[in-house]
């Protein structure tokens, strides 16, 4: 019986998204034992990202999965386009962005088809186990603080999980984020999206579709059958949106998006759209003693470039590289679960990750803060900025922000 069925694991994650589930597929890969905790009976959840760029797809294709990939992916964008409902502002080929990159795309893939293909690879290997409909209700801890595993419910029971290592991949609103007894830093958000469906018709493009209008943005993603739409509003209009009424609400989507409105109808009442309350935060430390938070969990992002699952797997990257080798060496000792894995060591992620983290939150934030002062602008004025202004986002800046939100800032590789 190994350490994993008998209740006890060297690396027990909570919450399996990509953070979760790309660590645990590396960590088992090296040999690690690790359970992945996930609350849910499966992993479609309309609220993840879709946007798989090409920092995650070099992962892709270092684990061997880059043609079982491209069999869910449903689109492909070419270039980052940006414009308003007064004209284009940005169009930027990503060929030219990063020429001697090996991947010019951004892949538009439904997460849990991607999540579904990882836990795929990552069942081959022994030792790696996921647990759904498992929910996490609290860590277990050493008579003298550090964290020595968590406790969960399944199936009306309660079970506890010992284990070296505990990683908090739970995710935006995490639970254990207080088990590492530090401080929550709030950037602000000046953005709240509504999340609605809409019918796709024969002879759509492939592409992620979007444009900044007064009232609002409007961002389609493309799910096959369905756009599933993104509307960005100001923080804190969701309110006087719904009390205004659905139709008030459909005029103003289609105000913004025209391609829209014949199919707005589908939109038949508020129980059609969603609230995602955004908020962008990042605690002041990912670790403490035999805990560790990565992802949105440890850098909750803004939807803002799409970037948060890249950034997640790329914690996840980083956290097996620095860390796989100790654990492996921990599982071997018999007393694991007495001793406390050197926090120095696991701290070496945080150090890793945190440049990455932050530089994309205040991009993220600033962006949100323009976006919504343009949406504000007057019907006298054109939403276009001067001719300089233009020039210059068609100069290197348009080349500057898809390097930093399609290609990453510090990639990370699998290591060996």
């Amino acid at each position: 019986m190994t350490d994993t069925e008998s209740g006890a694991t060297t690396v027990a994650i909570s919450g399996g998204g990509p953070a979760g589930v790309m660590l645990g597929l590396l960590l088992a890969r090296q040999g690690v034992e690790v359970t992945v905790l996930e609350k849910h009976a499966d992993f479609l959840r309309d609220f993840r990202g879709d946007t798989v760029h090409p920092s995650t797809q070099v992962i892709l294709d270092q684990l061997g999965l880059l043609a079982e990939f491209d069999t869910i992916a449903r689109g492909r964008m070419t270039a980052i386009d940006f414009g308003t409902t007064d004209g284009p502002l940005v169009h930027q080929p990503l060929d030219e962005v990063n020429p001697r990159h090996p991947f010019h795309e951004v892949a538009l893939a439904p997460q849990w088809d991607l999540l579904d293909l990882l836990v795929r690879h990552a069942r081959t290997y022994p030792t790696f186990r996921l647990e759904m409909e498992a929910e996490t209700v609290s860590v277990v801890r050493s008579p003298t603080g550090p964290v020595r595993g968590i406790r969960y419910r399944k199936d009306g029971q309660e079970h506890e999980l010992r284990a070296v290592l505990t990683v908090d991949a739970e995710g935006r609103g995490s639970r254990l984020r207080s088990e590492l007894r530090t401080e929550v830093l709030d950037l602000g958000s000046a953005i709240d999206v509504e999340w609605f469906r809409i019918p796709r018709v024969e002879g759509d493009p492939a592409e992620l579709r979007g444009v900044l209008g007064r009232g609002g943005a409007a961002v389609a993603i493309n799910r096959a059958d369905y756009w599933q739409v993104a509307f960005i509003v100001a923080k804190g209009a969701d309110a006087g949106i719904r009390a205004a009424g659905l139709e008030a609400f459909r005029k103003r989507v289609g105000g913004v998006a025209p391609w829209m409105r014949d199919r707005l109808p589908a939109v038949t009442d508020w129980g059609d759209v969603k609230l995602l309350s955004v908020g962008v935060e990042r605690l002041k430390r990912w670790s403490a003693p035999g805990v560790l938070a990565i992802g949105d969990a440890a850098h909750t992002m803004s939807p803002m470039g799409g970037i948060g699952i890249n950034l997640a797997i790329g914690d996840a990257v980083a956290t097996a590289n620095l860390l796989g080798a100790d654990l492996l060496a921990a599982q071997a000792d018999p007393r694991r679960f007495e001793r406390t894995l050197n926090p120095a060591i696991v701290d070496r992620v945080e150090r890793r990750r945190r440049l990455p983290a932050e530089v994309t939150q205040r991009i993220q934030v600033a962006a949100q803060n323009r976006i919504i002062a343009m949406t504000r602008i007057d019907a006298g004025r054109s939403l276009q900025p001067p001719a300089p202004v233009r020039a210059l986002l068609a100069g290197p800046v348009s080349r500057l922000l898809p390097r930093i939100f399609v290609y990453g800032i510090r990639p990370e590789l699998i290591a060996g």
